[in-house]
């Protein structure tokens, strides 16, 4: 792990630009793993930003710590804001009650991004952002354009805000995250987050033979052997 100042000398990536031309970008991040590349190609740019914590779907409490503080961690590095919002999973549960089967990109998918802009779009209302974003669309896990219509959506709500629709893969972003997330040795979760997405990978690999998801098993570009084994429901 790296204890210099990251250099950002060698970002080949064409400066960006806010939608509204502003210089200053509210940024909602899932994880270290995928906002660590967002955060690196904004900053490249000149573009202020601060970053905004709010994943009430990442189960359990444990996890969600871990993720938190590899989020934070780099935050640090960068000198970036960070917003640690907060983590009311009782509410989240509220909201996607009845949507527990659905599959992954699904409807309770919707949901879950839709209460998550929606507390970012809101926290930028109030502390004069007009552009918000998201670190969630660079993972090819997901899909962008189920996470751009949430995002537009949450913006729609409040005169003057416009959520920044930017692909973060194209032009190298997905292999740079990569990279950097060994560079940084980020910690290597291996599910989407909530206690659904971890019940159904665990049944998965149940399915094929392998062992259930195990916390603390992998950061990227090496291994560690104090891991916990993650049960799901």
């Amino acid at each position: 792990m790296h204890n210099h100042p990251l250099s950002l000398n060698h970002y080949q990536r064409p400066t960006l630009a806010t939608p509204d031309g502003t210089n200053k970008v509210l940024l909602h991040s899932c994880c270290a793993p995928c906002a660590g590349e967002v955060m690196e190609a904004i900053k490249a740019s000149g573009i202020e930003q601060t970053v905004f914590f709010y994943n009430p779907n990442i189960h359990p409490s444990e996890e969600y710590e871990l993720r938190k503080e590899e989020n934070k961690r780099f935050c640090d590095k960068l000198a970036l804001p960070f917003i640690d919002a907060d983590y009311d999973a009782d509410n989240w549960f509220a909201r996607t009650k009845g949507l527990e089967n659905e599959p992954e990109r699904g409807r309770r998918c919707t949901v879950c991004f839709d209460m998550r802009f929606e507390r970012t779009a809101l926290y930028a209302f109030e502390h004069g952002f007009s552009v918000i974003s998201s670190t969630l669309g660079i993972s090819r896990w997901k899909d962008m354009n189920q996470i751009n219509d949430c995002g537009v959506r949450a913006a729609s709500h409040y005169q003057g805000l416009v959520y920044w629709t930017y692909n973060w893969r194209k032009r190298g972003g997905s292999q740079r995250m990569i990279e950097l997330a060994r560079e940084e040795a980020f910690y290597q979760q291996e599910y989407c987050g909530c206690v659904y997405s971890l019940r159904d990978t665990n049944r998965h690999r149940l399915a094929c033979g392998r062992q259930r998801i195990r916390r603390l098993a992998n950061f990227y570009g090496q291994k560690r052997d104090e891991d916990i084994i993650v049960r799901s429901l």
